[in-house]
């Protein structure tokens, strides 16, 4: 359905809108008197807020449409027009896109009313309110382009910004390399996303390049083809969802402010991916070995990133592997065609993941920036909403019932079990028991027990109402939020699966209902199993192991950054080091330097000639006269 009003492109116009707006009266008063903050906060919260209201009225008039006409489009100018291929800039708002619209303005919206809390007294608090409405801008025109060329602009332009907002505090290196990190490494999957759209559009022929078109050509495909545009997609997938082997830049991407790492964790970059695979359902649903190469790689990652958050004592790398292996969860999901359930995943995770990290940023503010969570302990007593809210978030990703992780979680690993696929079940069910492990683990040795820093404790405080309120909202969300796709077996519809059907191609699983009992069972056990753990070890206090054996390698993350770095930068570096010393002097530099030779040799023939005496150059006239009379002559004879 064509719109007549075009209130699909404001959604994504009223941040960008707000990104220009507020980058310029940065600029333009950065070296004057500065604009009270407030003023920053609130033009900040302006685009996030009416993008959400318009996201609303997206819900409410795709409700109202036949769920075979449940979409709306929008074209807004011819962009590419070359021979049989024209691409639009267009939006498209289906079923998938309008869920996607509502949780990432909603929880943007709150990460930003926080910012204003977080953020305040820096330097830079106007610039860093640009990028954070850019980031939200790029996520929306990601969400609603209508085809892979428009969300491969928003692909780009989260990626633009996570390097930017990682590497905001620029005066440590440390950060810079961190941000560089983060976009180097999601060029690489980048390269797989281009190179997926060229086979894709090669192997497709004419007949539009819109999601609509594609999927109905979507045959037209020939299965070598299919194969290789599935898998060079996830590659792509890898680097913007952080799964193996690109998963590496995501811990480092801490560096940035919390609000940050909340926005890229719960509402924008990092569940890209996972949106991707689930917009392309139409092509991933016919490839079942691409499908399975995901869902493998996916549960994987969840291990791998479960194990590394056992051992670190960073609050905020803690939360980012916890994310990794979450993301893992959802493209185990999508990878057993159980898209719903990966998407229900990227919903719930938004809340309780943003308020973690805002959790976590409520107790860096209030211990000045500390982060160790061995320097921490009894903030309990100290902050007791903080404490609340952080628990709420805890117990919603470690998957206990009824919070919101539970229902998302135990669906993936349901449908996994119900399509017959066990192995990824059962590592799912241990990194269940992982996950509620590390997570209490954070829990018991930041809140409970004895402070271990006595001076830092003193001046811990809750923080002010603008960054607790947002946590208390979203403490509800994370509560809440799984009661919108309840399955059969606790007496729900599946909601939100319901509502995502006429968007994506999936055939949900039905089983018996012995069989969803025992998978609720064994989920429930697991969660069980890592909470008593943590508690034997963590509850009553404890101080920091040694590491030894494999508590250290773990500890050190496999050292697979030090193996990233020997095996491919320390070569490169190398490579580049033996380009300027031989091949760029020797062949970039020596024609133009041969060039510049050349000239020279010819102005010092020819500056002979000037030798700056009025009588030489009226012989030059004369001889020239001459010399010119002659040729005339002979020429008429």
């Amino acid at each position: 359905m064509e719109l007549s009003v075009n209130y699909l492109g404001l959604i994504p116009l009223f941040p960008l809108m707000g990104a220009v707006i507020i980058g310029l009266l940065h600029v333009f008063t950065c070296n004057r008197t500065r604009l009270p903050e407030k003023v920053y906060g609130i033009l900040a919260c302006i685009g996030p807020i009416l993008s959400f209201i318009l996201a609303l009225r997206v819900w409410v008039a795709l409700k109202a449409l036949p769920p075979e006409s449940r979409f709306l489009t929008h074209d807004v100018f011819t962009w590419i027009s070359v021979g049989e291929f024209n691409v639009s800039m267009g939006f498209l708002a289906d079923p998938l896109a309008c869920l996607f619209l509502l949780f990432v303005t909603f929880i943007g919206t709150l990460i930003h009313i926080y910012s204003i809390g977080y953020m305040s007294g820096d330097v830079n608090y106007g610039k860093f309110f640009a990028y954070m409405n850019l980031f939200l801008g790029s996520m929306l025109v990601l969400v609603l382009g209508d085809g892979p060329l428009v969300m491969f602009v928003g692909w780009e332009g989260v990626g633009l910004c996570s390097y930017l907002l990682i590497s905001f505090y620029s005066e440590d290196r440390a950060n810079v390399v961190a941000g560089n990190k983060a976009f180097i490494v999601n060029r690489i999957g980048d390269l797989g996303f281009v190179l997926g759209m060229a086979f894709l559009f090669w192997g497709i022929g004419s007949g539009g390049f819109d999601y609509l078109s594609l999927s109905v050509n979507a045959d037209n495909l020939a299965p070598g083809i299919a194969l290789a545009v599935c898998l060079l997609f996830f590659i792509g997938a890898t680097g913007k969802s952080a799964q193996i082997p690109l998963y590496v830049w995501l811990p480092d991407a801490m560096a940035g402010p919390t609000p940050v790492s909340a926005l890229i964790h719960a509402a924008t970059m990092v569940t890209a991916g996972v949106y991707m695979v689930a917009r392309f359902s139409f092509l991933y649903a016919g490839v079942e070995l691409a499908g399975s190469v995901i869902a493998w790689v996916g549960i994987l990652t969840a291990l791998l990133a479960a194990i590394f958050a056992m051992y670190q004592d960073d609050i905020k790398k803690i939360l980012a592997y916890s994310t990794v292996s979450q993301l893992g969860y959802m493209f185990a999901g999508v990878g057993v065609a159980a898209y719903s359930a990966g998407i229900f995943h990227v919903f719930t995770h938004a809340f309780f993941k943003a308020l973690l990290f805002l959790g976590a940023g409520s107790i860096i503010y209030a211990l000045h920036h500390e982060q160790n969570i061995w320097k921490m302990g009894g903030l309990k007593a100290k902050m007791p909403i903080t404490y609340v809210t952080m628990v709420i978030g805890a117990l919603a990703l470690a998957g206990c019932p009824p919070f919101s992780g539970f229902f998302s979680k135990d669906e993936i690993l349901y449908c996994a079990f119900a399509t017959g696929h066990y192995g990824i079940w059962l590592v799912g069910i241990v990194v269940a028991a992982m996950t509620a492990f590390y997570t209490f683990r954070m829990i018991f040795i930041v809140f409970h027990g004895q402070a271990r820093d006595q001076e830092k404790f003193d001046h811990a405080h809750e923080p002010p109402s603008v960054m607790t309120i947002p946590l208390i909202i979203l403490a509800v969300g994370a509560i809440f939020a799984g009661f919108f796709n309840l399955p059969g077996v606790f007496g729900g519809n599946l909601m939100v699966s319901q509502w995502l059907e006429p968007s994506l191609t999936e055939v949900h699983p039905y089983t018996s209902t012995f069989v969803e009992i025992f998978v609720v069972v064994a989920s429930i056990a697991a969660f069980a199993v890592g909470l008593k753990l943590a508690w034997s070890k963590y509850g009553q206090g404890a101080t920091k192991p040694e590491f030894s054996g494999f508590s250290r390698f773990a500890y050190n993350k496999f050292y697979v950054d030090e193996a990233f770095d020997r095996v491919l930068v320390q070569p490169y570096r190398a490579l580049g080091a033996t380009i300027w010393k031989n091949i760029e002097p020797n062949v970039t530099d020596a024609p133009v330097k041969g060039a510049s030779r050349l000239y020279m040799m010819l102005g010092n023939a020819f500056k002979v000639f000037q030798a700056g005496y009025v009588r030489v150059y009226a012989i030059y006239m004369v001889v020239g006269l001459s010399l010119m009379t002659l040729f005339l002559s002979q020429s008429l004879n």
